[in-house]
């Protein structure tokens, strides 16, 4: 399954936001479970960013939201994500 996280940023914290979703990148990233993940910047509106991860299941994606380091590193940042939902199931392929 993957997780997908949008922000709408003014650009003058750029800088300092993608360092935070770094941090929340790295604390998610240390749970079991996490396979891979990234942080981008929109290439047409520079204010939005994304953070997507990806997970083992769906469980392995919330325990680590409800892991300590989580909730001191990822969380604050990914509660000023934009209000969607954001786990998707990704379809079995053979």
């Amino acid at each position: 399954m993957i997780a997908i996280a949008r922000f709408e940023v003014p650009l003058g914290q750029a800088a300092h936001f993608e360092a935070q979703l770094s941090v929340a990148l790295a604390a998610l990233a240390a749970a079991p479970g996490y396979i891979d993940g990234e942080i981008g910047q929109n290439l047409d509106e520079l204010g939005l960013w994304t953070i997507v991860t990806r997970w083992q299941n769906v469980g392995s994606y919330r325990r680590a939201l409800s892991s300590n380091r989580a909730k001191l590193e990822a969380i604050p940042v990914l509660a000023l994500a934009i209000d969607e939902p954001g786990a998707y199931e990704l379809p079995v392929t053979e």
